[in-house]
């Protein structure tokens, strides 16, 4: 009666769920800070503020948000590489829509990254891999999907992602941290929207371990 739904005709697309005013405030902030680096003009910017603050699910604010990084980009320090172990392959991004896409082993990390998945999984595992510079960047933006990222006891993390009915966070370590002031810096940002980015801090994988005489 009344237009209102029965219950058990309730939605079960977690997108079609209503956002909240703070949800709509979060976006804004992120459009603003786009516009700032200049990956939106002023007409742009207008049209995705208004589209944001009429939005009434978490499925509306997709297409706002889904080609844009979360924060605005810093200045990035002398580049200083990683000399622990070898590279052999460099890739600029980790993209799943509604699969998997695994990053590990040794590979070079170029100084920005770029990982998206819609529906989907990515992992990313740095323990092995060589960083291009001092400083990594990786933007990590996940739509009803996950991403997750492995790093060793000696580097340095920092996660400044924004979780929209979702989580963006730093999990708890697994190994005790071991930071120095040489250890690689990996920065993370971005947005998780009904899905879930996590950072966790790793010992060496099991093969690398058995080749260091662990057990």
């Amino acid at each position: 009666m009344g237009g209102l739904l029965e219950p058990r005709d309730q939605p079960g697309d977690p997108s079609q769920l209503r956002i909240s005013d703070d949800d709509r405030h979060k976006v804004a902030e992120l459009l603003r800070d786009a516009a700032g680096e200049g990956r939106l003009d002023l007409e742009e910017l207008d049209e995705r503020l208004e589209a944001t603050y009429a939005a009434k699910t978490y499925g509306d604010l997709v297409p706002i948000t889904i080609d844009l990084p979360a924060h605005p980009q810093e200045q990035r320090p002398p580049v200083r590489p990683r000399e622990t172990l070898p590279a052999t392959t460099s890739y600029d991004s980790s993209v799943a829509i509604m699969g998997g896409c695994t990053r590990k082993g040794a590979w070079l990390v170029p100084e920005r990254h770029q990982a998206f998945t819609l529906m989907g999984g990515v992992e990313i595992d740095l323990r092995e891999a060589t960083f291009a510079g001092r400083e990594t960047v990786i933007f990590a933006n996940a739509v009803m999907g996950g991403i997750d990222i492995y790093v060793d006891a000696r580097t340095h993390v920092i996660v400044e992602g924004v979780g929209i009915m979702g989580a963006f966070d730093q999990g708890r370590d697994k190994v005790p941290a071991e930071v120095t002031a040489d250890s690689p810096v990996v920065r993370v940002k971005g947005v998780a929207l009904m899905a879930g980015v996590t950072v966790t801090r790793k010992g060496p994988p099991r093969v690398r371990r058995k080749l260091l005489g662990g057990s």
